[in-house]
């Protein structure tokens, strides 16, 4: 086992690392930038050290800057957490070369699950289901429109090398596919600094449904269930749960067992998710496998009465346990993310000092979050202030304790999309489990004209 490890990461997740390394015996070093010296996460890691300016390329994507602090302080081992370095195969490999551990999967599983297209033709291979599309990058728009016309209209245009609904653009038809070729190909530059592109068949009104894995270094390979990630707005998602309300017992079990396939299929180590689009006929279809812990993940923790990171710093740690034994789920577990924005204009960020700040507890709650009274909200960071999770026995008492933790959940003066959630938790066709990816322009009716 580790006995110092970095974590290369800010705001609710670095919080959440240090919290299981604290739990292990392990010490911590926190990482930070200039606009993070008030982060919660420094006060509860052993050390502390600034690594760069605002900018996240050059603190928290400067490599070099976290390899001097980890050497300095003599990490044994580093924790990317998710975004920034977590997916880069590269910093993983350097983590490697330098005689640091990465807690996360090998440098081969990255490179392979960061590229969208290796990563389909290898699930095909292996007998995995995946959406028809384009065969590789579509270099022009020319090709893309080749590409499209075979696959037939609607399709969609995605990032060959990054994930998180970045680059994403549903094309009707030729005309449109023309308009939005250069622009989801300057977005998907400025997000990945990779511009290729791929074509892929568009899935009206699908379910979007992830498996969560653990594998060891023998290939001994499971999944903990899955998580129903349908309610998102632009590809970015909003509100998750475990168990899916759509899933049936033999359906379950077909997807779990093509999520174990797709891992073994790369060889895969240590903690990932793979993620599948279900349409209305119950087919369902591999989308990508995200190569980190995810945002969601405290959902099949209280589910599975399994803590995730600690999981992962074992399995990187070469332990020999228990872990990777087939677990039963608990219960119903709901996530809400609340972000810094301001639903009734647009989804505008909404930075500020947060004033007030009264956070809900009580029975089956969880809430992952980095805030304090006082905290000023930096603006250079994504929005996400908080995960608000909760867990009962069935789906309709865990929606009631969701109503209820909304309710008592104060945050001020900011605008947050607490008010958004609870009036997803009151519409009928959320509360009977009946929606698709679409079902936000119900609840944000001006989603359709943008």
């Amino acid at each position: 086992m580790f006995s110092k490890i970095l974590i290369a990461n800010r705001g609710e997740i670095a919080l959440r690392i240090a919290r299981s390394c604290r739990e292990l015996g392990i010490k911590t070093v926190a990482v930070y930038s200039e606009a993070d010296r008030a982060s919660l996460h420094l006060k509860l890691a052993d050390e502390s050290v600034c690594i760069g300016p605002p900018d996240s390329r050059k603190s928290y994507l400067n490599a070099e800057n976290i390899f001097k602090a980890a050497h300095e302080t003599g990490a044994e081992a580093i924790h990317p957490g998710y975004g920034y370095l977590a997916e880069s195969h590269t910093f993983a490999l350097a983590c490697l070369d330098q005689g640091f551990g990465f807690i996360g999967p090998t440098p081969q599983n990255l490179k392979i699950a960061g590229d969208k297209i290796v990563a389909r033709e290898m699930m095909e291979n292996a007998g995995v289901p995946v959406i028809l599309g384009s065969s590789g990058p579509v270099g022009s728009i020319g090709e893309a429109r080749i590409e499209s016309e075979r696959i037939g209209y609607p399709v969609m245009l995605k990032s060959a090398g990054g994930g998180g609904g970045r680059g994403i653009r549903v094309c009707e038809n030729a005309d449109a596919l023309a308009e939005e070729f250069p622009i989801a190909g300057m977005e998907v530059r400025a997000s990945f600094g990779n511009g290729e592109l791929y074509v892929e068949k568009f899935i009206a009104d699908p379910r979007h449904i992830e498996f969560q894995i653990l594998a060891d270094r023998d290939g001994n390979t499971i999944h903990l269930g899955e998580r129903e990630c349908t309610i998102q707005r632009r590809f970015q998602k909003l509100i998750e749960e475990s168990p899916s309300p759509f899933l049936t017992s033999r359906l379950r079990e077909q997807m779990g067992n093509a999520a174990v396939t797709a891992a073994r299929a790369i060889h895969y180590f240590n903690a990932g998710t793979v993620e599948f689009l279900v349409d209305g006929n119950e087919n369902f279809y591999f989308m990508e496998m995200n190569a980190r812990i995810q945002v969601e993940h405290p959902i099949t923790e209280v589910t599975m009465g399994l803590d995730l990171v600690k999981e992962q710093i074992r399995l990187a740690s070469g332990e020999v346990h228990g872990s990777l034994s087939p677990l039963e789920p608990r219960g119903w577990a709901i996530e809400c993310r609340i972000n810094a924005e301001d639903p009734e204009r647009n989804f505008a960020p909404c930075p500020g000092t947060i004033k007030e700040y009264h956070p809900p507890g009580g029975f089956g709650v969880r809430l992952d979050t980095h805030l304090y009274q006082g905290y000023e909200l930096p603006i250079y960071y994504d929005s996400l202030l908080a995960k608000l999770i909760s867990h009962d026995r069935t789906r309709e008492g865990a929606i009631k304790i969701m109503k209820r933790t909304l309710e008592e959940f104060r945050i001020g003066p900011v605008k947050t999309t607490i008010p958004l959630h609870l009036k997803i938790m009151d519409d009928p066709d959320f509360q009977a489990g009946n929606f698709h990816t679409g079902f936000i322009k119900k609840i944000v009716p001006e989603e359709e004209e943008d």
